[in-house]
Order: structure tokens, then C-alpha cells, then sequence
């Protein structure tokens, strides 16, 4: 499942095993064919041989009619000679009742059995051809024909030979083709491979154009594509841009928006404060939740819009020291020490000041509480679930910590759990609300250090 799943979604494997596939069959049936017609070839070589041999030995006897002259030397091939050798020749007398046999000395003490005897029939011209168990069991071809020397008698020459040497030659045929072929599908799989890599290079080439914009340190895909490719690095400079146009808009519309709100309520303020009365008071403390509620979704709005941004990246180091200065001169008098633990290498992928005001929400609520220290750190974390790097912010004070069934409450929209410090008490919410429009997340835990752990993990690389 696993493997199947891989090579759906990967490209490259799916063309190269293709092509391994297809050559690979490509190569199969080559091998079939060549040896199908490697054996037919040496059938044919192996019949014609016989047949030479058979037309030598039948000559000899038509023309002298001395059978007994018939041999090796005028076959001029040594292996009739040599006992076993594989090579036979035999005439057997038929019009006489002694049957009288002449044979190789190749055949010593054998005879070769005749085809006519097995049921083989007689093709053109009355010559018989067929394979048959002979000396030793050895499979033998054994042609032969039956000749009318006249005066002298009728004979039935039969020339055979072991069908092994043939085989071999096959045999050994086959295993260098299948030598040659390994080789020659090593070389293509070698030649597929590298097509692949390089047809595919310019996706390869368009990702880390796309990585880069999304990393903040190109706004726009440049370079050089095949036609293939072209249009679609040219679709992506569009849409890249069309984006940047829309949050540009959105943000526009969310300052008008904000101005547009503000300046009723401002107005509804003084008016009231010019008028005191219970109503006047009503009317102040229903324009401040108003003022909070609007600032909150303000902000929300602006973060979602800042998240969905391409090309916006910050570097950690700078934002946290700055801020880790600031907090340590706001709660100097305290005795709260801040301190911090930062990778110079580590950007996170979102606006500066959502950053700022994400870290600086949690440092602020963990100096309130905390009673000498708090702890700042981050590192990367493990990549996210659509396989994009991620970073893992740690912010731990040594205050009296949080009660579990409150953790959840106090990363609610707009819930204050204590009312006795000083702010307006949003601020983990709006941290929350933040993480979540860049695809991240908070969440609070206990502290070694006694108190609360805030985990903020946000993109990163």
C-alpha cells in the first residue's frame, strides 16, 4: 500500500519504471526471438550436416556398390572415428536375409535403431528423418534412406548424431544473451534514470523558485524554462502577484474600516463624558467592549491577511532581544529577570510585528505572574503535517502557574481570568488567534521551573 502510494504521487518513479517496464518487456521479447531463431539457425546448420553426410555415403554406395568403401575418410570428418564421439553411420543390407551391417567405428559394438521401425514415415524422396534413444541413451537425429544399388543389392544408409553438442551450443547462445541484455537493461535503466532526472529538473528548479518566494527572499519566479514549464512559471507570477494586490486591498479596507469605527465612538465618548449621567456611563463602558472587541478583530483580520502573504519573512534573533530589553526595563523594579535562548539562524515565515506582538503578548502575561524569571527559547520543531518546517516557542516564568481546566478558558476570545493585574487581559487570546492564522498553535503546559510554559509553535525555516 505504502509503495503503491509512493509511486502515485512521485513523477520520477512513475516514469522510470515505466520505461524500466517497457524495456524491460522490450528486452524479454527480444530474447525469445533471438533465441527462437538461434535454434532454428542451428537446427538447420545440425540437418544440413547430416544430409551432407547422408548424400556422401549414399553416392558412394550407388556408384560402386562396395558399401565397404564407404567411410570415414571419405566423410573426412574424424568423429566416426572415435567410439562414442556422437557421430554414427550404418548400412544394413535389406535384400539379403543375413542383413548384413556396416557401421562406424564410432558405433563399436552399437546399432542405431531404424526410424522406419518407430513409425516414422518417409518424406521426400524416401528419406526418413527423426530422434531416437540411441548408445549410451544419448538422444540422437538420425536420417536415413533406403538406396537400389541394382546388381549389388538394396541398402538403408542411416547417418545420426547426438542432438547434445546442438543443445549446448543453445544453451551457452542463451546464457550471453541473457549477459548482454542484464547488461544492456543496467545501461538503460542507468539512461532512464538520468532522462528523468534531467526532464524533470526544471520542477525541481520551480520548487526552490517557489521556496524562496515563500521564504521571503524572492518576490516574483525568474529564469529561464522550457515551453512545458514556461506558462505555468508565468500563471504562478500572476497569481503570486494577484495575491499581493488582494491583501494589499484587504489591508486598505481593514484601516478604513478601523478609522471609519473609531471615529463614531470617539465621538459618542465625548459626548457622554460632557454629560455625566448613568447613561453617559453606560455608554462609556459599552464604547470601551466595543473599542476591545473591534481591536481584536482588527488585529485578527490583519493576521489572517499578513499569513496568507507570501514572501513575508522575519528573523528571530533581533525581534526577541529587542524585546527581551524592553520587558526586562518594564519589570526591573520587580526584580524579573528575563532571559532568552535563540537560534541566529532561525526566521519565522510571518510579519515582524505579528511576531512581536505574539512573543510580547506571552512575555508581558509571564512577567506579571512570574517572581524572578522568565525563560525565553526557541528551536526548530518537527515539520508540520504538509511537510513544511516549523518552530517551537518556549516561554517559562516561575509564578504560581495556571490550573489545567483553566488553560483552556484562558485562551478563549475575549474570557480575563484575573482581574487584579493590569491590561486588558486579551492578550493570550489574541496570541491564539494569531498562531492559528499562520497555521499554528498555543498551548500552555506547567514549567520545570514551577510556573507556566507557554508552547508557541509557528512556520518557520
Amino acid at each position: 500500500m505504502r509503495l503503491s502510494r509512493f509511486i502515485s504521487r512521485s513523477i520520477a518513479t512513475r516514469l522510470f519504471l515505466t520505461a524500466a517496464a517497457l524495456s524491460s518487456v522490450v528486452l524479454l521479447v527480444a530474447s525469445v526471438f533471438f533465441t527462437a531463431y538461434y535454434r532454428q539457425e542451428a537446427d538447420e546448420i545440425f540437418e544440413r550436416r547430416l544430409d551432407v553426410y547422408l548424400r556422401a555415403i549414399v553416392a558412394d554406395v550407388s556408384e560402386s556398390g562396395q558399401e565397404g568403401r564407404t567411410g570415414p575418410g571419405q566423410l573426412g570428418d574424424p568423429q566416426f572415428e572415435l567410439p562414442g564421439s556422437g557421430w554414427y553411420w550404418q548400412i544394413t543390407r535389406m535384400d539379403d536375409s543375413a542383413h548384413e551391417i556396416k557401421t562406424s567405428r564410432s558405433l563399436f559394438a552399437e546399432r542405431l535403431p531404424k526410424l522406419s521401425d518407430l513409425g516414422v514415415q518417409a518424406g521426400v524422396g524416401g528419406s526418413r528423418r527423426g530422434d531416437a534413444k540411441g548408445p549410451d541413451g544419448r538422444r540422437l537425429r538420425i536420417v536415413e534412406r533406403v538406396i537400389d544399388a541394382g546388381d549389388t543389392g538394396i541398402y538403408l544408409v542411416q547417418v545420426a548424431a547426438a542432438t547434445e553438442e546442438m543443445e549446448e551450443q543453445i544453451a551457452r547462445f542463451q546464457f550471453e544473451l541473457i549477459v548482454a541484455f542484464a547488461a544492456l537493461a543496467i545501461a538503460l535503466a542507468g539512461v532512464a534514470a538520468f532522462q528523468v532526472r534531467f526532464g524533470l529538473r526544471p520542477l525541481r528548479l520551480l520548487q526552490r523558485e517557489l521556496v524562496s518566494i515563500r521564504r521571503g527572499e524572492r518576490d516574483r519566479i525568474t529564469g529561464a524554462y522550457p515551453d512545458e514549464v514556461a506558462p505555468l512559471a508565468v500563471e504562478l507570477n500572476l497569481l503570486i502577484g494577484a495575491n499581493r494586490d488582494i491583501l494589499e486591498r484587504a489591508r486598505t479596507q481593514v484601516g478604513n474600516l478601523a478609522h471609519a469605527l473609531k471615529t463614531p465612538l470617539s465621538v459618542m465618548v465625548n459626548e457622554a463624558d460632557a454629560a455625566p449621567s448613568p447613561l453617559a456611563e453606560m455608554v462609556n463602558e459599552q464604547a470601551r467592549i466595543m473599542r476591545d472587541q473591534i481591536s481584536f478583530y482588527l488585529d485578527r483580520a490583519r493576521a489572517a491577511a499578513r499569513g496568507g502573504a507570501l514572501g513575508a519573512a522575519t528573523p528571530l534573533a533581533p525581534c526577541t532581544e529587542a524585546l527581551l530589553r524592553t520587558f526586562t526595563k518594564i519589570y526591573g523594579e520587580k526584580g524579573v529577570v528575563f532571559s532568552g535562548n535563540v537560534g541566529a539562524e532561525l526566521k519565522f515565515l510571518g510579519e515582524r510585528q505579528d511576531l512581536e506582538e505574539m512573543i510580547g503578548n506571552l512575555l508581558d502575561n509571564a512577567g506579571k505572574w512570574a517572581k524572578s524569571h522568565v525563560a525565553l527559547s526557541i528551536a526548530p520543531d518537527a515539520d508540520d503535517a504538509a511537510g513544511r518546517s516549523a518552530l517551537l516557542v518556549t516561554i517559562d516564568d516561575d509564578g504560581p502557574g495556571l490550573a489545567p481546566h483553566l488553560r483552556a478558558q484562558a485562551t478563549e476570545r475575549g474570557r480575563r481570568l484575573d482581574e487584579t493585574k493590569p491590561g486588558s487581559g486579551l492578550g493570550l487570546s489574541i496570541v491564539a488567534d494569531l498562531a492559528a492564522a499562520y497555521g499554528g498553535a498555543l498551548e500552555l503546559d506547567d514549567s520545570p521551573a514551577g510556573g507556566l510554559r507557554a508552547k508557541l509553535r509557528l512556520p518557520g525555516f
